[in-house]
């Protein structure tokens, strides 16, 4: 604990028995760890009293949360830290509940700039976008302002629109179409706004932007190059005659890609598009046979819409063979032939149980092929 500023001026050298006959207050018994098993079992208490299943890993992790909050205690964090995670757990548990009412269609990030005005090329194209995918039956996320993010919303319309607002001193209003709408979240921190916006999408829509589409732009890339998040389509769209991502796309090349930062797969992770229909085709292409994927330990579970022929496993066994981890062999070392299977869900698995899987132990590395990979499985017949 910090040291007080105010100390004693005479000090006492010892230790001073009560007076006869006066009694000393009781003293303030140790505080006890969070993780102590009677507060433990308090816990499973609160639990079940608020409907969580005992034993089920829906309430370990929920223990796992209140013991977590419990340690910030001892642990001495200030006001502002302890104000900056409580925020963020009531902004997630909100926004959360927010989308989990709209869990079913399927939904498309569209970032842009906040400054393009309703007459600019680009305005038109983010617009005609939203509707376009709307058509489709999909859901639009913008950042709930102005220029393109305002355009998104108009495409599809109020109802099939969520706002992803920040708290910002010289944006404080969201756009007319989504203002007032249950679907529109106000955040407070960019950090939990920007895991919304992906952990909620299917497919991103980048449209010419400044920092902040830069910003997103950029984390949606490394979250999938790194594997932290799953692989969706990402499109970059402009209006008619506009060549802001053709220039983009030069500078990635020129300071990037040929000077070793990033790999030459990893261009693969995103698509420019020429038009809104031709961006809309890229994001439902994806999705051809393609469903979702995840990892079962080191397996990498690729659901898919429909199975594929044999033939198309061992193709593309032979042609990603460099993303399978080669089986162990008896010695210790590695180097046993590993393949991709085309089987049903594993034992680990509860949903999506109808759909068949391609199944291969998985380097992890290299998603930039896994992106690639995906294109050939929709190319199947």
């Amino acid at each position: 604990m910090p040291e007080h500023n105010r100390v004693e001026l005479n000090p006492p050298s010892g230790i001073f028995p009560a007076p006869p006959g006066v009694s000393l207050p009781p003293e303030r018994a140790p505080a006890r760890r969070a993780d102590d098993p009677a507060i433990a079992a308090r816990l499973d208490d609160l639990i079940a009293q608020v409907g969580g299943r005992p034993g089920s890993f829906e309430a370990r992790l929920v223990k796992d949360l209140l013991t977590t909050g419990l340690k910030l205690i001892p642990d001495g964090r200030d006001t502002g830290e302890l104000k900056l995670i409580t925020t963020t757990i009531k902004e997630l548990r909100y926004a959360y509940r927010v989308f989990g009412q709209y869990a079913e269609p399927h939904k498309v990030s569209i970032f842009g700039s906040a400054r393009t005005p309703p007459t600019h090329p680009d305005y038109a194209a983010a617009r005609e976008f939203g509707r376009l995918m709307a058509d489709k039956g999909w859901m639009v996320i913008t950042g709930a302002g102005d220029g393109i993010m305002k355009a998104g919303h108009e495409g599809p319309g109020r109802e099939q629109s969520f706002g992803v607002a920040i708290r910002l001193p010289f944006e404080t209003t969201a756009n007319e179409v989504i203002a007032g709408d249950e679907k529109l979240i106000h955040f407070r921190y960019f950090f939990t706004r920007k895991l919304m916006f992906l952990s909620q999408s299917e497919a991103v829509a980048l449209f010419p932007g400044g920092f902040g589409t830069m910003d997103e732009a950029f984390e949606a890339l490394t979250l999938i190059q790194t594997g932290k998040s799953s692989m969706i389509p990402i499109v970059l769209c402009e209006g008619e005659g506009q060549t802001y991502w053709q220039e983009w796309n030069h500078s990635m090349r020129t300071l990037l890609l040929n000077r070793g930062w990033i790999s030459p797969e990893d261009v693969s992770l995103y698509r420019l598009c020429n038009t809104p229909q031709e961006a809309v085709d890229e994001v439902l292409k994806f999705y051809r046979v393609y469903h979702s994927s995840r990892y079962v330990k080191d397996d990498l579970i690729i659901r898919l819409k429909r199975p594929i022929a044999q033939r198309d496993v061992e193709r593309l066994t032979e042609e990603f063979k460099v993303l399978i981890r080669p089986s162990p062999v008896p010695n210790g070392a590695t180097g046993g032939k590993a393949v991709m299977m085309l089987r049903g869900p594993l034992p680990e698995e509860d949903d999506h149980l109808d759909l068949p899987r391609l199944v291969f132990p998985h380097t992890r590395h290299k998603f930039g092929l896994v992106r690639i990979l995906i294109d050939r499985i929709n190319e199947c017949p």
